[in-house]
């Protein structure tokens, strides 16, 4: 599978994954910490791909969505931008709203969420 394909099935098969530089537990770059500690900050379980550790996606994933920068976040399978846009929509309410959708819309038919 090539490193498109595997960047597609995270986006398409997670309701939020963010392709970041380390782990939300070890982030290897502020911007990463940031982003992920949004993330963690909407209360929803979240993917993320740490594309040091993929030199394949770290080249690719640039070109995935023709946004050049990491962390890269993205929500029901688009992309949402990096740090900043993620930082923004957190503080104005509409990240943990987008969030707790994708979330809520992936769950299993009859899962009381």
């Amino acid at each position: 599978m090539s490193a498109l394909e595997r960047i597609d099935q995270a986006v398409k098969s997670n309701p939020v994954v963010i392709f970041m530089k380390g782990t939300p537990q070890m982030p290897q770059c502020g911007f990463s910490s940031r982003a992920a500690q949004a993330l963690m900050a909407c209360g929803e379980e979240f993917s993320y791909v740490n594309v040091l550790v993929d030199p394949e996606i770290f080249q690719e994933l640039p070109q995935y969505a023709n946004w050049p920068t990491f962390p890269q976040i993205y929500i029901a399978g688009e992309l949402i931008g990096g740090c900043d846009i993620t930082l923004e929509m957190y503080q104005n309410g509409e990240l943990q709203k987008m969030v707790k959708e994708a979330v809520k819309g992936a769950a299993p038919a009859g899962n009381a969420a």
